[in-house]
């Protein structure tokens, strides 16, 4: 039967698909980075790009614009600047 030839080919894997790796060599952090190099650029990337756009964000923000006013003071001042950025749309 053409199943048993399949299952009985001289040509078929044996063991699993992994490669195998010497113990100590999955130990060491120089290794995994060494294996991983394109996903730690990225990484390292991202987390500089995120640094530069939250620094941005935070220094160059909307600023408070009834700052230094308190209570009905503050208000009627977030009041009339809605009223302001509503009537510019």
């Amino acid at each position: 039967m053409v199943l048993d030839s399949i299952v009985s080919s001289p040509h078929r894997r044996t063991g699993s698909m992994r490669k195998q790796f010497p113990k100590d060599e999955l130990g060491s952090w120089s290794t995994l980075v060494q294996r991983h190099r394109f996903l730690s650029t990225a990484l390292t990337l991202l987390a500089f790009l995120c640094t530069i756009y939250l620094y941005f964000a935070i220094t160059l923000g909307a600023t408070d614009t009834c700052s230094g006013v308190t209570g009905t003071q503050k208000a009627s001042c977030k009041l009339q600047h809605a009223r302001l950025i509503l009537s510019q749309n």
